[in-house]
C-alpha cells in the first residue's frame, strides 16, 4: 500500500492505493468542515447510505445486502449511529476504509470521496477533484515517460544482442532472407524467455493489434527484456547453445520479475 498526498483549498490530503484502487483520506478532508462534526455524522445521513448501498452494487459483488437492508431502515434517526468500521464489517463493504497504524485513517473510494467533498463545500469538492485530476495526470505523464525510456533501453540492448548473434551464430555466405531468420530466432528466444510465447504465437491471438507483443509490455517487464538482451549476448559468446540458453535466461527473467513485482503483486496478476 502506498500513500500520495494532494493539496485542497491549503490543507493536505492523503490518497492511499489498495488493491488497484483509489481512497482519498476523509479524516483529512473532515479538517476542512468548520464545526465539531464527525464521519459517523455523515454516515448516518440517509441520503449518504443510499448513494454507498448504490455504489457497492456496482462494484462489490458479495456485498450483503441483508445488512445493509437493516442499517438503510434505520438511517436518519436520532438515535442512530454507525461507525465506518461497524460498517464495513456488517455489509462487507469495499468502498470505505478506517485503516491504523502508518496511514491510519478512514478512507474513501475517489467516487465516494467525491461525494463526501460536497458535503465539505460545494467549492471543496471541485478543487478535490481538480487537484485528483492533476495527480492522476501526472502519475500517467511519469509512467508513460518511464515506459518509453525502458523500451528505448530494450531497442539499444538489442543492438548489442543482434551483434552477439552475427559474430557468433550467422554462418558465412547467408541470404538477408536466412539472415532475418536467425535473428527472429534469437528475438524470439528472449520473447520466449520472458513473456512465454513467441511473436507469431501472439500475433495469432491478438488480431487487430497494431504492433508486436514487446509493445504492450509493462514497464517490469521491459527492465528485464533489456537485462535478458545482455546477458544472452554474454551467452552467445561464451558458446552456449540456444537450448542452455533459453533454460538461464527464463530462470533470469523469473527472479528478476519476481524482485520486482513482489510476491503479493505476481499472485494478484496470477488470479485477477
Amino acid at each position: 500500500m502506498s500513500k500520495r498526498a494532494i493539496v485542497v483549498k491549503g490543507r493536505e490530503i492523503g490518497i492511499i492505493t489498495a488493491h488497484g484502487m483509489d481512497y482519498i483520506s476523509l479524516t483529512d478532508m473532515l479538517k476542512a468542515k468548520d464545526g465539531d462534526f464527525f464521519i459517523s455524522d455523515w454516515l448516518r445521513n440517509r441520503n449518504t447510505v443510499e448513494f454507498l448501498g448504490i455504489w457497492e452494487r456496482v462494484h462489490n459483488p458479495v456485498f450483503n445486502y441483508g445488512e445493509f437492508a437493516i442499517i438503510k431502515s434505520h438511517a436518519g434517526l436520532n438515535n442512530y449511529k454507525i461507525s465506518v468500521k461497524e460498517w464495513v464489517k456488517k455489509t462487507n463493504a469495499i468502498g470505505l476504509k478506517a485503516t491504523a497504524g502508518r496511514y491510519g485513517g478512514t478512507y474513501a473510494h475517489k467516487d465516494i470521496a467525491f461525494e463526501f467533498g460536497m458535503w465539505i463545500s460545494a467549492e471543496f469538492k471541485i478543487y478535490l477533484i481538480k487537484e485528483f485530476q492533476r495527480l492522476k495526470e501526472d502519475e500517467q505523464r511519469r509512467l508513460s515517460l518511464e515506459w518509453n525510456l525502458q523500451r528505448t533501453l530494450a531497442k539499444i540492448n538489442y543492438r548489442i544482442h543482434t551483434d552477439a548473434v552475427k559474430e557468433k551464430l550467422l554462418p558465412p555466405e547467408l541470404s538477408s532472407r536466412e539472415i532475418n531468420r536467425v535473428y527472429s530466432d534469437e528475438a524470439d528466444l528472449l520473447n520466449v524467455a520472458l513473456f512465454g510465447i513467441t511473436a507469431k504465437e501472439w500475433r495469432d491471438t491478438h488480431h487487430g493489434q497494431e504492433g508486436n507483443i514487446r509493445d504492450y509490455a509493462a514497464i517490469e517487464q521491459l527492465v528485464v527484456l533489456s537485462n535478458l538482451e545482455s546477458i544472452n549476448a554474454v551467452l552467445i559468446h561464451q558458446g552456449l547453445s540456444q537450448a542452455q540458453r533459453l533454460e538461464q535466461l527464463n530462470r533470469i527473467a523469473i527472479m528478476q520479475m519476481k524482485s520486482l513485482l513482489g510476491s503479493k503483486e505476481i499472485k494478484r496478476l496470477k488470479h485477477g
